[in-house]
């Protein structure tokens, strides 16, 4: 039929009675190839041309009825159609618009979506880089964000802390490397012609951060100790031992703080007396033999627990996620500075100290020995680790001034680190 006023009045709305979801039917004018109508079960009337495009058929919505008029429609229509006549995409050519008007916040969301696999801790750690170096860049268009306003927020977030803003500003680098790939041209090219965070490669301008070093000394530990053990929960919810115990598995395990957080109970083998670690950064499973010490505490927590998790947070990840709070207490009543990695220095610094074999270390902190001829021909059975596991464990017991079950084992160490 011939599109008219009339005739568009005429056009009966569809049923989805029994369908439970919208229905829609087309209508196509007779004049003018490829124009049409669409009415859907809502009773929504909306004009549209099709046509095939590189050999694909696309549809293209022009507005909808009675905003736009059947004489309205027909002439947007011949105008859509004379330009895909001379080779132009119009649906490349929104697309691309679209593209360009990303916002960094979009880029962002649209990143997670495609990084489904991100760790609890790592989105929260990107989350954070967002609200704190980015915050008002967040609705700016990513097209927008220059090499000159990279450079200028790389040196002020380096005013408070160079570490934070080299950060900062991989993360960016990595948001624009995936834009690269993700946004496009009307003729299909990357809209990201070069990273503009390279300025800072290309001027040496990134901050020169040496890696830390830091650990819980030797003095220190018996305040830390007492301080994480006499932190209180205002809302007694037993999240501070859930607290005390996450801690103490991290400095008596030498496990990352991500390992450790999202322990289940599945996990924990107490008849065998060991943990497995199956989502490690290496990608290989780690199992742990426990130590009299940390069988003590995972056996208290189990009869305790009504989780799936060791450590339960009423986060969204469902385990504990950022004892941020409850670090800086500890800090602040043991007078001990400390991180969640530098439990795990402090871990690998007495191990050695030990002179626990090479071979066992690298197990114990399930480090790859991929390069290590040798290493490739040791089978690391993980009874051969329980007495170096156990050997640490008495250490730390005995720096803390604490027995457990008896005397201490008297263990001689370098004087270098732990006199």
């Amino acid at each position: 039929m011939k599109l008219t006023k009339l005739e568009v009045e005429r056009l009966p709305i569809p049923s989805s009675v029994g369908l439970g979801k919208t229905v829609q039917k087309r209508y196509y004018d007779s004049v003018l190839k490829g124009f049409g109508v669409r009415v859907t079960s809502g009773g929504t009337k909306a004009f549209f041309i099709e046509k095939l495009i590189h050999h694909k058929l696309r549809r293209i919505t022009l507005g909808r009825y009675p905003a736009l008029t059947v004489e309205m429609a027909r002439k947007e229509a011949q105008k859509v159609l004379g330009r895909i006549a001379t080779g132009i995409d119009p649906v490349a050519e929104k697309r691309e618009a679209k593209s360009k008007s990303v916002t960094l916040k979009q880029v962002f969301a649209d990143y997670l979506h495609a990084r489904k696999s991100l760790k609890p801790t790592t989105l929260f750690d990107y989350q954070r880089i967002m609200k704190e170096a980015f915050l008002d860049w967040q609705y700016k268009p990513l097209l927008d964000i220059s090499k000159d306003m990279i450079a200028k927020r790389h040196r002020k977030l380096g005013e408070k802390s160079q570490a934070r803003a080299n950060l900062a500003m991989r993360f960016l680098r990595a948001l624009f490397n995936f834009a690269a790939g993700e946004y496009e041209d009307a003729k299909g090219r990357s809209l990201i012609i070069e990273n503009p965070v390279k300025r800072l490669s290309h001027t040496r301008a990134w901050y020169r951060v040496e890696r830390r070093q830091t650990v819980i000394k030797a003095h220190e530990l018996p305040a830390w100790y007492a301080a994480v053990m006499g932190v209180q929960d205002e809302r007694s919810t037993g999240r501070s031992a859930a607290l005390r115990d996450y801690f103490l598995l991290i400095l008596f395990t030498g496990l990352r703080r991500e390992e450790a957080a999202s322990i289940k109970w599945d996990q924990v083998d107490l008849k065998a007396r060991t943990l497995t670690i199956t989502d490690t950064k290496n990608r290989l499973a780690h199992v742990l033999p426990l130590s009299d010490f940390l069988y003590n505490l995972l056996s208290s927590r189990h009869t305790e627990s009504a989780t799936e998790f060791v450590f339960p947070s009423d986060s969204k990840a469902g385990y504990i996620i950022e004892p941020r709070k409850v670090m800086e207490k500890i800090i602040q009543k043991s007078g001990v500075t400390f991180t969640l990695h530098d439990l795990r220095r402090t871990f690998i610094t007495i191990a050695e100290s030990l002179d626990i074999p090479a071979y066992a270390l690298k197990r114990l902190l399930n480090h790859k020995t991929s390069q290590d001829v040798t290493a490739g021909y040791i089978v690391m059975d993980v009874e051969r680790l329980r007495m170096p596991m156990q050997m640490v464990s008495d250490h730390l017991l005995k720096l803390m001034g604490i027995k457990l079950g008896g005397e201490v084992i008297n263990i001689t160490t370098k004087e270098v680190i732990y006199s």
